[in-house]
């Protein structure tokens, strides 16, 4: 489960965004995946230790594709890290519960790449104008 999670993170990440591109609900969606990324990393560290930084280097990643702007910049890092306290002061070591609340974040991020990866489709295809002028007729 956590492979597609990161391989829709990875095919999101291919495809840099301007940030004149992106709308308030792209935003909006980056920031929620990086709290994603941030449980997932306090949840994966919480089983395989401190050294473990799996999470935190696709989260770089993910900074370095998108080239945010300084205020998109600082919600991204700012939701990095909401998303890691939160968990980390939830699973401080490893438990039952780590898997399933793993599986749950998985899910979440899942469905967030997925959206995101459709919006940048979206921005990427060329739109057809509005106003069609009518074609020429053959003479």
């Amino acid at each position: 489960m956590r492979s597609i999670f990161a391989a829709l993170v990875i095919a999101l990440l291919a495809q840099p965004a301007l940030a004149q591109e992106r709308s308030a609900d792209l935003h909006q969606t980056l920031a929620e995946l990086a709290y994603v990324l941030g449980e997932s990393h306090a949840l994966r560290q919480a089983c395989s230790g401190g050294g473990d930084q799996h999470w935190r280097n696709r989260m770089i990643r993910m900074v370095d594709a998108e080239q945010p702007d300084a205020v998109l910049d600082r919600q991204i890092k700012e939701g990095f890290n909401a998303g890691f306290i939160a968990r980390r002061s939830e699973f401080p070591r490893c438990a039952p519960g780590v898997r399933r609340a793993q599986a749950a974040v998985a899910a979440h991020g899942r469905d967030l790449s997925t959206r995101l990866a459709r919006a940048k489709v979206a921005v990427a295809e060329p739109q057809a104008p509005t106003d069609m002028a009518e074609p020429a007729r053959p003479r």
